[in-house]
């Protein structure tokens, strides 16, 4: 008759089981209101675990989540007893005799119990944890904490960026997602961003995305082109709509690339409104406009203490004279802050004499920066005055950021 294998002693050198415990609603004792409980807490509160807090003092974040009902404090020392009817415990007290005689109470009730004086004493190991999407990554690695957090942080980070590719294989619901990719350099795109991208079967992407992203993709994503040049070829808005219904509609992971943010002045309200119409669901992802991230890797604040304290910012797709102009011109020369202008590089020149002629003084400092946070970025300084002849003599072309006002007198960065 065989016998079953003798069981490792509490504590022995043997390595965990892992396991995710589904806490909601069920008991769970932390002895001790320190810093160990302020970073345990969140998370046990998060997983729905009906928290009981027994400590004659915590700090000002744990008694905010009690005073904010989130968790019940016993204000007092560890007694026996305390674990009764728990389902899990922290031990986390500056009392090594009271860490102890609650682990051997847990270990009589049969309770897993973390210990945070002495993991080999404990009968559970709180592993290094971080979360993605609906993903957790828990990782253990023994008695070497540092370590289980490097490894957690790299395999977060990447399925965050999408690095570390983990496509969904349950079927999806069908939809899009606007996504900035930010002002050029591929690094400038949220996290969430680059991973609906990792996870996209379609990506319809314009001119002025991240292009060097499109390199990462796997070979089975369709790629449209849908750039916009200026008076070059370009795909009609209604096509482009078209393409992101008829692509949602046929059960793909549809991301919309876009360059800056979707909602400044990229027309992602007008594709959002479209898909709204044919009953197709819109993600928005907001992305870091060229507004502010150009003229700041030019080493230009767009507003400063004592310089301005306003900035606006417009486009310049229109000249002033245009009827077909929504923007107040005489309102703007009278402002004193800071004006960028996007879109404008061909229609500097009546920008800049419209500002002068409506009282904005001509020999205002001027920056022009021309393919802004990319490797060919350039940044040529003049004034309203001057403005367009430098543009002219040092052949800007689109896209570049113009900044009129102070700030741009800044030394470049």
């Amino acid at each position: 008759m065989s016998r079953p294998p003798a069981h490792p002693a509490p504590g022995a050198d043997a390595s965990p089981y892992p396991v995710g415990l589904r806490l909601a609603g069920r008991r769970v004792v932390v002895l001790g209101g320190g810093q160990v409980a302020q970073r345990r807490l969140p998370a046990l509160l998060a997983a729905g675990a009906r928290v009981t807090l027994v400590s004659p003092s915590a700090t000002p974040s744990v008694e905010a989540m009690a005073d904010a009902g989130e968790l019940t404090w016993e204000r007092r020392r560890y007694a026996d007893g305390d674990l009764e009817g728990a389902w899990y415990a922290v031990v986390a007290t500056r009392d090594p005799e009271a860490n102890a005689a609650a682990s051997a109470e847990a270990e009589r009730r049969r309770v897993w119990c973390v210990r945070s004086d002495d993991a080999s004493a404990a009968t559970a190991w709180t592993p290094a944890t971080g979360r993605s999407e609906g993903v957790t990554v828990a990782v253990l690695t023994g008695s070497d904490p540092r370590r289980s957090a490097a490894v957690r942080d790299a395999v977060v980070e990447g399925l965050q960026d999408g690095t570390l590719s983990a496509p969904h294989h349950r079927t999806r619901a069908p939809g899009v997602a606007l996504v900035g990719g930010g002002p050029g350099d591929p690094d400038l795109i949220t996290v969430r961003g680059r991973r609906l991208l990792a996870e996209a079967d379609v990506v319809i992407a314009d001119r002025l995305g991240p292009r060097d992203l499109l390199d990462e993709l796997p070979p089975h994503v369709e790629v449209i082109d849908a750039a916009k040049i200026p008076y070059g070829r370009a795909m009609a808005q209604q096509a482009i709509n078209d393409a992101l219904i008829q692509h949602a509609r046929a059960g793909k992971a549809v991301v919309r690339l876009k360059g800056g943010d979707p909602f400044v002045f990229g027309r992602g309200m007008e594709e959002a409104e479209a898909l709204a119409r044919a009953g197709v669901p819109c993600t928005v992802v907001p992305g870091v406009t060229s507004a502010i991230s150009v003229p700041a890797a030019a080493g230009i604040p767009v507003t400063h203490r004592g310089v301005t304290h306003e900035f606006t910012v417009v486009s310049g797709h229109v000249a002033p004279d245009d009827e077909r102009s929504l923007v107040d011109w005489p309102a703007l020369a009278r402002l004193r802050g800071t004006l960028v202008l996007l879109m404008a590089v061909e229609r500097l020149g009546a920008i800049a004499d419209t500002l002068v002629r409506e009282g904005r003084d001509p020999a205002t400092p001027v920056a022009i920066v021309q393919e802004g946070t990319t490797a060919a970025q350039r940044r040529v300084d003049a004034t309203l005055a001057t403005a367009a002849a430098a543009v002219a003599r040092e052949g800007v072309r689109p896209p570049a950021v113009i900044v009129v006002g102070e700030v741009a007198a800044r030394p470049a960065g």
